[in-house]
């Protein structure tokens, strides 16, 4: 705390704050400094209160060794000052004898005799108090279930019982049946039991969490596979790094190594790492490490024991390595209850649980399923070749010379040779070969930087490819290869070119003439070498002739100038004439691919489509193989641009998949999945272009274009979210959010900004509205600071100030509007400030009724004045007109408020603003809506039936004749039950 209290007044005060924060240690901490400050004040009120609060921090905080010493302090007082404790304290004080004993159940060291002793010291009590027992007997159940004996007759004494007030809530109680049920191997049953907790229906402090931790496994066994997915999103999400439900998380990585997401598993464990060290219940952790146990025997049966692993703080941990820890702790931990129990109960369980066989082979958990072998560090092109991949040679000097008989082919295998090779240079005691077919080592270490360049250039690292190319150039002319080095160096005038260039705020057309000018400085570097260079061979010279009409494309593209055509038209016919006469087949289609796309960016699509025809057609027949997916893809994006979509997605997907079986196509993929993804919205598949999003994303993030890959997964995000899969939504980015890179600071602020607004948006859709308030005021917070956008800021802080009205917060949610005002005055927000004051002003009118209305209709004045702003600006808002929101509110805020006079005037402002409904559907809905609510306000609460069912009946029929027959329903409904009343 800040400044400890100095009256009871502002304890209490400091113990409702501390009563709003999650539990962990900070809630612990100040629960026990209010403890300390209670006892200063003689008040045995306040003391017994903030014991209370230090109980249940202990208790959800997962220190059970501490809370039996707080309740005793509880019972001490209770003892001695009855008095003190009126019906509410005397409750939550019986109540809790339930959670000493879960606490001394949790503790091996604690004596089985002792726990029969509290077992019979809360009997006691409760019949002393006149107390029904059926609490007492559940947790009589609970021990016998613990401990492994027979728990037949427990159970009937339990579950045969009335419950009382202090019997522990409906879900808990359900989920123990449940596990009675699961204990004697009937999953139907379980299930059963458990679907009131499973549907929703009951809930509580644990609960859901913990039920839908424990149904994974039987909805599987009984093939409920979906549903199994569906509450493994939630269910997860209800118990993450949280250290009292480390069991739970547990179960969930457990779930994960069972149906083969065995990577997911990783990912969820690295996120749950602090529960190593922050769970101080040994049955939580008990429980927890078995599952961790169960994940990491998986991971390292599939050949991947030396993956990284995220596991207790200090050290480095792989999969092997953390493994054998676990494994210990868990045993010792397993040993150590049955000691205390006299059974094998826990021993028994957790082998059960080791010994389980997948469920399934693959379960498509998240939007973001990933393998073992695409979390691995290892270098992503040295990943296993497929069926087109050529095969190499196991001797080096064969493998070094077919590394650049692949390269001058331009062959994708190419990449998975200087991969090896990259792996044999730098392994000690390397011997390079004398042969000088080979050439010297300069020489292949120049190679090697080559295609680290190229590839740096694919992820779009321009700066760090342009270096690597000029390295490599020096070390090749080192090595005596002259026509080599013009390559290298040509390759690093473009990419040089290519990096991007700073826009300022006239807008984009100066960075635009700026890369234009980069290019052509580029290409003329380009024909100087070209010149300049004597004795280049046939793949070299035209591969120089790709680079030249590359450079002019791309300043094509930036330009969009008709006066460089021509020029890029006559740079592809060299290569396309060159490539001809020396047999190329690689740079002839290499050269139809520019054409193609030269006459796609000058406008003339339909001849971009006509040689993209004949190249697709020449590659089916002749090759090169691997530039089919570049010539299928580009004929895609044409197809999309002459809105045939159809024929677009026909393209892509073979694409796709023709791209997929070359190992080292990948950034192909990424492009084509990202634009399939783009045709399948054209078609009205968004949920399959959620996947090919999600699949772009990945290949981005794969080849180390970080940035590329989380715009794309924010994309796949925001529309997980448009179509209400809202657990998707989070799963994905929770996954994103948790990476380490967003950790380090290495994503740019304003992208993982984004990640988190959509996140919030998202909680709020899955009606989480604590989780998304949270996460909304700090966003605003942190928005408060960015100067050179203050719109985001604007409507991120009015988006804000609704949910803390949603949440009866008032007064904050008016500072953050104030704030949201401010910024508005820099970048006018006029739809969003607008809605967002409206909504404001209906939540604090429906939730304060008349004690809310000066404060509603203040928010109401300053969406006017918005307004006001707005129609002076000419802006115009995409839906009804903010003067007809504005009325239209007005008639909400005053009738709930009891102003009704007031709220029909208002409404029958909105309906002559509005106008007579028309065919639009939008339109007649919000017409049906206004005059329904004018309708119930003169007919229910003015009592004027008549005039009320004159204008219902008179919209109903308007509405049916216009074919708006569901927007006619809800008002001939009230008129029916008008006509009830007259």
């Amino acid at each position: 705390m800040p400044t400890a209290p100095q009256n009871t007044d502002e304890l209490y005060q400091a113990l409702q704050e501390n009563q709003r924060r999650p539990y962990g240690r900070t809630r612990t901490v100040t629960a026990e400094e209010l403890v300390d400050a209670a006892e200063r004040f003689e008040e045995p009120v306040a003391l017994v209160r903030t014991l209370l609060e230090l109980q249940e921090a202990y208790a959800y905080g997962s220190e059970p060794r501490k809370s039996p010493v707080v309740f005793a302090r509880l019972l001490t007082l209770f003892d001695e000052q009855p008095d003190v404790f009126d019906e509410r304290l005397r409750h939550l004080l019986f109540w809790r004898f339930k959670w000493v004993a879960g606490a001394l159940r949790a503790l091996p060291e604690m004596p089985l005799a002792s726990l029969r002793q509290w077992l019979k010291e809360m009997k006691d009590r409760y019949e002393k108090a006149g107390l029904g027992l059926q609490p007492y007997y559940g947790q009589v159940y609970q021990l016998a279930s613990h401990t492994g004996e027979d728990t037949a007759v427990a159970y009937e004494l339990w579950a045969g019982r009335t419950r009382t007030a202090l019997s522990d809530c409906e879900a808990c109680e359900i989920c123990e049946r449940a596990l009675y049920h699961l204990a004697a191997g009937d999953d139907e049953r379980a299930l059963r039991a458990w679907e009131p907790v499973l549907a929703g229906q009951e809930s509580c402090q644990e609960e859901p969490a913990r039920s839908l931790s424990y149904a994974l496994l039987p909805l599987l066994r009984t093939g409920d596979a979906d549903r199994a997915r569906e509450l493994h999103l939630s269910g997860y999400r209800g118990c993450r790094r949280n250290a009292s439900m480390a069991g739970e998380v547990g179960r969930h990585l457990e779930f994960c190594a069972l149906t083969g997401n065995e990577a997911r598993g990783l990912e969820l464990l690295a996120e749950n790492r602090n529960l190593f060290d922050e769970v101080d219940s040994p049955l939580d952790l008990f429980d927890f490490l078995t599952g961790v146990d169960v994940l990491l025997r998986r991971v390292e049966s599939l050949g991947h024991g030396e993956l990284p692993a995220a596991g207790y703080a200090g050290r480095s941990w792989t999969v092997s390595g953390l493994g054998a820890e676990v494994r210990g702790r868990a045993d010792d931990l397993a040993a150590r209850f049955d000691a205390r129990n006299g059974t094998t109960a826990l021993t028994d369980r957790r082998k059960a649980r080791l010994d389980r066989a997948p469920l399934l082979d693959g379960l498509e958990l998240t939007l973001r399923t990933r393998t073992l072998d695409e979390v691995d560090p290892a270098d992503p092109v040295a990943a296993p070749a497929t069926r087109k991949s050529a095969d190499l040679p196991e001797e080096l000097p064969a493998l070094i010379l077919r590394a650049r008989e692949l390269d001058e082919e331009g062959h994708p295998d190419a990449q998975l040779c200087w991969a090896r090779l990259r792996r044999l240079v730098a392994a000690r005691g390397y011997t390079h070969p004398d042969d000088p077919a080979v050439g010297p080592l300069v020489r292949l270490r120049a190679d090697l930087l080559d295609d680290e360049a190229g590839r740096a250039g694919d992820r779009d690292d321009f700066a760090e490819a342009a270096d690597l190319y000029e390295e490599a150039a020096g070390l090749y002319e080192d090595g005596g290869a002259p026509g080599d080095a013009a390559l290298a160096r040509a390759c690093a005038a473009l990419a040089t070119a290519e990096i991007p260039k700073e826009r300022n705020g006239d807008g984009d057309g100066d960075a635009g003439d700026e890369a234009a000018a980069a290019l052509t400085a580029a290409h003329a570097a380009m024909v100087r070498l070209h010149e300049e260079t004597p004795g280049l061979v046939p793949f070299q010279e035209a591969r120089l002739l790709r680079l030249r009409a590359t450079a002019l494309g791309l300043r094509l593209q930036a330009s969009v100038s008709d006066e460089h055509v021509a020029a890029t038209f006559a740079e592809v016919e060299l290569l396309h004439a060159y490539a001809e006469r020396h047999d190329i087949g690689g740079q002839v289609s290499g050269a139809a691919l520019l054409r193609a796309g030269t006459h796609a960016i000058s406008g003339d699509l339909a001849t971009a489509g006509t040689e993209l025809d004949a190249l697709v057609v020449r590659l089916r027949e002749h090759g090169p193989a691997w530039h089919l997916p570049r010539a299928l893809g580009l004929r895609g994006r044409i197809n999309l641009g002459r809105q045939d979509a159809q024929a677009a997605y026909a393209d892509l997907a073979e694409g796709v998949r023709l791209a997929g079986e070359w190992t080292a196509m990948a950034a192909e993929n990424g492009r084509l999945y990202g634009d399939l993804a783009q045709a399948c919205m054209h078609l009205g598949r968004p949920d399959e272009a959620l996947r090919h999003l999600t699949r772009s994303a990945e290949v981005d993030l794969r080849r180390g274009s970080r940035t590329d890959a989380f715009c794309t997964f924010s994309n796949a995000a925001r529309l997980s979210l448009d179509l209400g899969r809202i657990e998707d939504c989070i799963a994905l980015l929770d996954s994103l959010l948790t990476d380490p890179g967003v950790a380090a600071g290495e994503l740019d602020d304003r992208l993982v900004a984004q990640l988190r607004l959509t996140r919030a948006r998202a909680l709020h859709a899955g009606e989480d509205l604590k989780a998304a308030t949270a996460e909304f005021v700090a966003l605003a917070a942190e928005s408060a600071g960015w100067e050179d956008d203050p719109g985001s800021h604007a409507m991120i802080a009015a988006e804000t100030a609704v949910l803390l009205g949603e949440s009866g917060e008032f007064d904050r949610a008016r500072e953050v509007m104030d704030q949201a005002l401010a910024a508005h005055a820099q970048a006018p927000r006029y739809e969003q400030l607008s809605n967002s004051l409206r909504e404001l002003a209906r939540l604090q009118a429906e939730q304060e009724g008349s004690d809310g209305l000066a404060s509603a209709l203040d928010h109401l004045a300053r969406a006017g004045r918005i307004a006001e702003e707005a129609r002076a600006a000419a802006f115009e808002a995409e839906g009804r007109t903010l003067e007809t929101a504005l009325a239209y509110e007005h008639g909400r805020v005053n009738a709930y408020a009891g102003e009704y006079e007031t709220a029909l005037a208002a409404l029958e402002k909105a309906l002559g603003l509005l106008g007579e409904p028309d065919a639009d559907q939008d339109r007649a809905g919000e017409w049906a809506e206004c005059t329904r609510l004018a309708g119930a306000v003169e007919g229910i609460y003015l009592g004027r039936i008549a005039p009320a069912l004159i204008r219902l009946d008179a919209a109903v029929s308007r509405l049916n004749a216009l074919g708006h027959t569901e927007e006619a329903k809800p008002l001939a409904s009230l008129a029916a039950r008008l006509h009830d009343q007259a």
